[in-house]
């Protein structure tokens, strides 16, 4: 039984597919080399792995070891980010993989035509990422200290008071955060082409400062592009406790996402 599967990282033009020594160096996803397999106007960049790795019962369990998702997604992106350099790519899901080079070949042939379309619609654009943040105060503020000899008296009277001063920064927070949001939404028209909104990241997913009220992405012409970053980083000028974080360039991640089957749905018998 050959020990080996396909993995497949992305999606591009034939005709504008990099040659093999753009990818010269590249390791990918298991720190193998990333090579193109063609099949008439389209062609993908895959690499071989590991059948125990990523065989579908396998992934079942990988896919829940954060070190190894980690790894894996940062050579995914790797990959995909080196082309989008050379050439339009539509990214795959993270982990679709096939039984072998064939397999591919196949997948290609059946989709070639919307790939073709798509990849018609994504040239010369690329995706940016913007999420607003809000310094937004917790809930339950711990137990007030007393302001004076009536606080002293009546404890419940500072506790009323406190929390009535917590909900009404709470709620100048959330004021400033949507207009943020208003903002980066009017400062999109005219340059972006498209809008597609994830769900704001939570808990340890957020890595960073603040709550997450929204988070977007956007598709913008690459001519455009640099005057859409400045207008982001600007949307929450004169809003305290509010930020805007905007990442990009990249690859059409999020406007691609139903692309390439779910690698926990069946990867290993295609």
């Amino acid at each position: 039984m050959d020990e080996q599967m396909c993995y497949a990282y992305a999606v591009m033009g034939s005709s504008a597919a990099p040659q093999r020594t753009a990818l010269a160096g590249v390791r990918g996803v298991a720190d193998a080399p990333v090579v193109l397999v063609p099949s008439g106007a389209v062609t993908a960049a895959v690499s071989p792995v590991p059948r125990d790795e990523f065989s579908e019962a396998a992934l079942k369990v990988r896919l829940e070891d954060l070190r190894w998702l980690e790894a894996t997604a940062r050579a995914h992106h790797l990959v995909i980010e080196t082309l989008a350099v050379h050439t339009t790519v539509l990214p795959l899901r993270l982990a679709t993989v096939y039984l072998d080079e064939d397999r591919v070949r196949d997948m290609l042939r059946e989709r070639g035509p919307a790939f073709t379309a798509l990849l018609d619609r994504f040239a010369d654009h690329v995706e940016w990422g913007v999420k607003v943040y809000a310094e937004v105060p917790p809930a339950s503020p711990p137990a007030p200290a007393a302001e004076g000899p009536a606080d002293e008296a009546n404890p419940g009277r500072a506790y009323l008071r406190s929390r009535m001063h917590q909900r009404q920064e709470r709620e100048d927070a959330w004021r400033l955060a949507e207009e943020a949001v208003r903002r980066t939404e009017e400062q999109a028209r005219g340059l972006a082409v498209e809008r597609t909104r994830h769900r704001p990241q939570q808990g340890g997913l957020a890595q960073v400062p603040g709550e997450n009220v929204t988070n977007d992405a956007y598709l913008v012409p690459r001519g455009l592009a640099e005057e859409f970053r400045g207008r982001m980083l600007h949307a929450a000028d004169g809003l305290p406790g509010v930020r805007v974080d905007v990442t990009g360039p990249w690859a059409p991640y999020s406007f691609t996402a139903p692309l390439g089957p779910d690698a926990q749905e069946g990867a290993g018998q295609r």
